[in-house]
């Protein structure tokens, strides 16, 4: 499988959520993706955005049986949630249980006026009813794939596609 151009799925994202800008959005990136993605969306508008982000570690609803990921990183919310349209940005759209666990964070930071989701890969396979509004990218995977982005030491993102092992 050919995988999309990470500048391009960017580049499109932008294009998606331009028309939504207003003096009250702020961009939240998820830990790790989720973050990298916002931040080189934040890059390409006009006027900064707050942005902030968001380590969903303590409020997955699979955190008694996985335990703590051993990098866990603080979230950075450095702006007012309350009243904010927000952006809320991950890398990769699947079961919808991550994005569950970040929409709870923020909540509570705040309540915001609203909240749009922008994911760089939609692959399906939704567990809760979920829907990203701005997508890079929608790609059918098999169960057995498994997709994730990547950031080399240069800051360079590029995506690489895996077989799940049993």
């Amino acid at each position: 499988m050919q995988l999309p151009e990470i500048d391009a799925l960017i580049l499109e994202m932008a294009r998606q959520i331009k028309p939504h800008l207003t003096a009250e959005s702020a961009l939240v990136g998820i830990h790790t993706g989720g973050a990298w993605v916002a931040e080189k969306l934040s890059e390409l508008f006009d006027v900064p955005l707050p942005f902030g982000t968001l380590d969903i570690s303590f409020y997955r609803d699979d955190f008694s049986r996985i335990g703590l990921h051993p990098q866990v990183k603080p979230s950075h919310i450095p702006f007012e949630v309350e009243d904010r349209h927000i952006i809320l940005v991950d890398d990769v759209l699947n079961t919808g249980r991550t994005i569950r666990a970040a929409m709870n964070e923020l909540f509570d930071y705040g309540r915001p006026a609203s909240i749009r989701l922008a994911v760089l890969v939609d692959r399906g396979g939704r567990e809760l009813p979920i829907e990203a509004q701005i997508v890079g990218a929608h790609l059918k995977l098999a169960a057995a794939q498994n997709i994730q982005l990547n950031r080399g030491e240069s800051g360079r993102l590029s995506l690489s596609l895996h077989e799940k092992t049993a």
